[in-house]
């Protein structure tokens, strides 16, 4: 067999588990890690982390992003290419089920026992991750200051990731290259922070459709593809912008629809903003939802496939470099911040925290498939939930 036609192959099968077991951030991020850095060893941790950070500074998906970017590195465009269709297909084929049933049925399928015992252990895999990330990338004291200091900013929200990492950029610089050239970075990154903080007042001009409340299929593409291209932030960004759009100013559908959008987003692998599908199918059925994944998606195929070739070029100049050994622990810390924020959602009683605490043991000391862990959550937690009643 053709090399190139076997990498693309593994390429598509390892997305298409990722992206039918990735329920929420925390386990896409961790089984990406596990599955494709981990046990198959495409790419070295530091690529891993410079791979984090270039998807976190941009707009658009990151989980998507991040799918692109390693098919990419084991398999060129094509392997880019598919990675992401592989990624999101598990999303779209259950979304749009889950929709058409909750259509017809009014209700939506009950896997809230499986949940209680997939959340601790997606919580693990996820925190295990940013552990062994963590390793590779902070190694001295000033690296672990960094660190922390992007953790700081992260928990106390007073600018987003893509401002931190770009900080973090300019720290590098700084202190790895030129104290110059990193305090005229900063100066000007500053600025663009401050002016992104009256960004979201035109937003809506921007990435808002006039029309009727009914629209065509061009509409909804138009709509969703400006969704895409232009909202930073990140899957619940989106999410919340989103709604904010087609709710409350262009009235595609009921605040009701919209959550029981969210409620089959619980059910559903892969990344969040497959809402878009969700949407397209309440406003023009199969096509309507054909039309809106892909749009949502298409920008970060382009923007990804678009920056990937020349990415290698620069990533070999001194201050390149510099910036990069300032952002890799920048993400280690602000990502730790999320961990520690979805450990409330998780972690309630003591089923769960034992759940969680045998996950990174099993993890670490035996370094067990993340698979074989999360499908024993779901099972444990259907058992225990079983019995509770």
């Amino acid at each position: 067999m053709n090399p190139n036609i076997g990498r693309r192959l593994e390429v598509v099968g390892a997305f298409l588990k990722i992206g039918a077991l990735g329920y929420g951030p925390a386990a896409i991020w961790g089984l990406i890690q596990a599955e494709v850095q981990e046990r198959r060893g495409w790419l070295s941790k530091e690529r891993f982390l410079e791979g984090m950070a270039l998807v976190n500074a941009l707009p658009g998906a990151p989980a998507m992003q991040m799918c692109i970017f390693v098919g990419h590195q084991r398999a060129g465009s094509w392997g880019g290419v598919l990675a992401g269709l592989a990624f999101m297909a598990p999303a779209f084929v259950v979304m749009l089920a889950l929709s058409a049933l909750a259509s017809a049925y009014g209700g939506v399928p009950m896997m809230r026992d499986a949940f209680y015992g997939l959340s601790p252990v997606i919580l693990g895999v996820f925190a295990v991750a940013i552990y062994r990330l963590g390793k590779a990338a902070i190694k001295d004291r000033t690296s672990m200051l960094v660190g922390l200091s992007a953790a700081a900013l992260a928990a106390t929200s007073f600018v987003g990731m893509a401002a931190i990492i770009a900080l973090a950029g300019c720290a590098g610089v700084a202190l790895y290259h030129s104290r110059k050239a990193g305090a005229v970075a900063a100066l000007v990154t500053g600025l663009l922070i401050a002016v992104e903080h009256f960004a979201p007042a035109g937003m809506t001009t921007l990435a808002g459709v006039e029309g009727a409340s009914q629209p065509t299929l061009w509409q909804l593409a138009l709509f969703f593809l400006k969704v895409g291209a232009v909202t930073f932030g990140g899957g619940m960004t989106i999410i919340g912008f989103v709604q904010s759009q087609i709710v409350d100013h262009l009235q595609w559908i009921t605040a009701q629809e919209f959550l029981e959008c969210l409620t089959l987003s619980q059910f559903t692998p892969g990344p969040i903003i497959m809402v878009a599908a969700y949407v397209g199918y309440k406003v023009a059925g199969l096509a309507g939802a054909s039309v809106a994944a892909v749009a949502i998606f298409l920008p970060s195929f382009i923007l990804m496939l678009s920056i990937l070739p020349f990415l290698e070029r620069v990533r070999g100049l001194a201050w390149v470099k510099a910036a990069m050994r300032g952002i890799s622990p920048a993400v280690v810390g602000a990502i730790a911040v999320s961990v520690a924020r979805l450990a409330p959602h998780a972690v309630f009683d003591v089923t769960t925290g034992a759940l969680l605490l045998v996950t990174v043991v099993l993890l670490i000391a035996w370094r067990l498939p993340a698979l074989s862990l999360v499908i024993g959550g779901g099972v444990i937690g259907t058992v225990a939930r079983s019995f509770a009643r």
